[in-house]
C-alpha cells in the first residue's frame, strides 16, 4: 500500500483567467514542513496570524488549476472567496484530518449532489497533459460544503 500524497478536486466556482478561461479542476499535494515554514521567512510575511500567509501555502501545494500548471500567489489571490475558504477546508483535511474526515468530506459532498470519487492522483514524475473537467471527466473532489460556514448571499442590485 503506498501513501496517498496528491488528490484532486474541483473548486466551487472556479478562478478566471486574464484572458476570461474558468479552472475548476486542480491537484494539491500534502504540505511539507518546509511549505508552511519557508513562507515565514517572506519579508511581506508579518508572522504565523498573516492571512497573507494561507495564499503563499496554498500556492506552493496546489500544483494544477485547470490548465495553468504552475499556480502562483497572484492566481489563489484571485480566486473567489468561496473557492479560497473551500481550499483552505480542503488543505485541512487531506494534511491535518483522519481518514475519516475525509470521508466525511466526501460523504458531505454527495449529500450536496456533487459528483465525487476517492480516487487519488497516484504519484508521477512525469506530469500529464492537463485537462479540464467537464460533467464526466476523470475523477474529482467535487465541491464541498464547510460545516459551520454558512453561504454568503448575494444581495439584489436594484441600481442604488
Amino acid at each position: 500500500m503506498s501513501l496517498q500524497t496528491r488528490y484532486d478536486f474541483t473548486l466551487p466556482r472556479g478562478y478566471v483567467d486574464e484572458q476570461g478561461v474558468v479552472h475548476r479542476t486542480g491537484t494539491m499535494r500534502l504540505a511539507t514542513a518546509r511549505d508552511e515554514l519557508e513562507p515565514l521567512r517572506d519579508p511581506m510575511i508579518d508572522g504565523a496570524d498573516d492571512p497573507r500567509l494561507t495564499v503563499v501555502v496554498l500556492a506552493r501545494v496546489v500544483e494544477r488549476l485547470g490548465t495553468l500548471e504552475l499556480v502562483t500567489t497572484r492566481d489563489i489571490e484571485g480566486l473567489f472567496a468561496a473557492d479560497l475558504a473551500f481550499l483552505q477546508d480542503f488543505y485541512g483535511v487531506i494534511n491535518f484530518g483522519s481518514q475519516e474526515e475525509y470521508e466525511e468530506l466526501l460523504a458531505a459532498q454527495r449529500d450536496a449532489g456533487a459528483p465525487v470519487t476517492t480516487q487519488a492522483v497516484a504519484p508521477d514524475p512525469a506530469p500529464a497533459a492537463p485537462v479540464e473537467a467537464g460533467p464526466a471527466s476523470a475523477p474529482v473532489v467535487a465541491s464541498y460544503s464547510r460545516p459551520g460556514r454558512s453561504a454568503i448571499e448575494e444581495i439584489p442590485h436594484d441600481g442604488r
